[in-house]
């Protein structure tokens, strides 16, 4: 299959299923598709915690699952079974590339640079930080290496490094965004987990500019998309808000349990405030502003004291406080599950907007390849965009 094929079927299956993925729960009590499939509803209230932690994480999983209740959803699964690239450790000796890399992300970078090859005269890392990942691909191909850095500490930190072991890696303090001299042609590109616009920005840019190369690790695709996303390519019907873009970044397969239960206790007592809400102001639902991370430590009755105040509303009474805070971990609870459905077509989001960035390289002269270049669990954005020049 062609990845303008699977693109395709991407786009048709997650039209065809709209209705299941695009609404909130957090925000809705009961989306539109609880009436449509009551046996589907009925069947996710009723999970146990330990299945519904398990279907919200694993998505094929998850879309097996409720191939139970919605005919067709599982044909999504060959659409998001994505090959492994090959692995071959750079071969750089010692530790020395490696000083100050945290072991999590050492692990994401040596996968990255496993999974590339070497291409263009020289390397230019994207928003690279310190520059790990171009220092460790300088050393392995003993090429020049230039990393552009909007942060002036990252870049003299990263100088420093590349001092310490005598490579040819220079930084360009740059702002992404407004650059319009990098990258140049004949450069292999590399970014891991540039951000949304960021990304963006070095495939248009790049596709341009006539790099020979791209190897690109997409991240947080919401980032600098406003109300809708805009497409690079041409091909596809669906259309995403930013929310939805969101959606595809939701996963927590590399959250501590103790993260896990900040972020359900974090979720039960914001609804308890949204439901408080409703029943003492009749506005609107409104997206949430962030909630200071202090406000969640403390004791239930000054986080909702403070968020009352926060939005023009009277002091709760005390004596509502507890049935309050148990109305919010009961709609965290339905929550949790209702939101199955929705977390079902992370993957398949997720690679339709990675192949809007393949798509609008092929229609430029390049060849896109799509792979993973790590397992999930070390970091669930683990798809790798390679496009060579043709």
């Amino acid at each position: 299959m062609t990845l303008s094929e699977r693109r395709r079927q991407l786009d048709a299956g997650l039209l065809a299923h709209r209705n299941l993925w695009h609404p909130q729960p957090f925000r809705e009590a009961r989306p539109a598709w609880c009436d449509a499939w009551p046996a589907l509803t009925a069947a996710l209230l009723v999970l146990d915690d330990a299945e519904t932690e398990y279907l919200n994480d694993d998505v094929p999983a998850a879309l097996r699952w409720l191939a139970g209740y919605v005919p067709d959803i599982d044909a999504l699964l060959p659409l998001i079974d994505i090959p492994a690239a090959p692995q071959a450790m750079p071969p750089v000796a010692g530790e020395r590339w490696a000083w100050e890399i945290p072991g999590r992300k050492r692990e994401q970078i040596e996968a990255f640079a496993g999974a590339v090859q070497p291409a263009g005269g020289g390397v230019i890392d994207w928003c690279g930080g310190k520059g790990h990942l171009g220092r460790l691909l300088g050393l392995a191909w003993k090429k020049p290496v230039h990393t552009l850095e909007i942060d002036a500490a990252l870049c003299a930190d990263g100088e420093q490094l590349a001092q310490r072991i005598g490579l040819d890696h220079s930084f360009l303090e740059r702002d992404a965004l407004a650059v319009s001299d990098w990258p140049q042609s004949g450069q292999h590109a590399v970014a891991l987990h540039a951000c949304g616009d960021l990304h963006r920005r070095l495939v248009e840019h790049g596709a341009s500019a006539g790099v020979a190369r791209l190897d690109v690790a997409p991240c947080c695709y919401y980032r600098g998309v406003e109300a809708h996303y805009q497409t690079l390519s041409a091909g596809g019907q669906l259309q995403l808000t930013r929310d939805d873009t969101r959606l595809a970044v939701t996963e927590t397969v590399t959250a501590s349990p103790r993260l896990t239960r900040q972020r359900d206790h974090a979720i039960a007592w914001k609804l308890a405030f949204t439901s408080w809400r409703e029943q003492v102001s009749d506005a609107p639902y409104k997206t949430f502003k962030p909630v200071p991370a202090s406000w969640l430590r403390g004791n239930f009755a000054d986080f909702l004291t403070n968020m009352a105040a926060r939005e023009g509303l009277p002091s709760p009474l005390l004596r509502y406080l507890k049935p309050i805070e148990t109305t919010g971990w009961q709609r965290q609870r339905e929550v949790a599950r209702l939101a199955i459905p929705r977390h079902a077509f992370r993957r398949a989001l997720e690679l339709w907007l990675v192949l809007d960035l393949a798509e609008y390289l092929d229609e430029r002269g390049y060849k896109s390849a799509l792979t993973t270049f790590c397992r999930r669990e070390l970091t669930p954005r683990n798809l790798l965009l390679s496009a060579k020049r043709t």
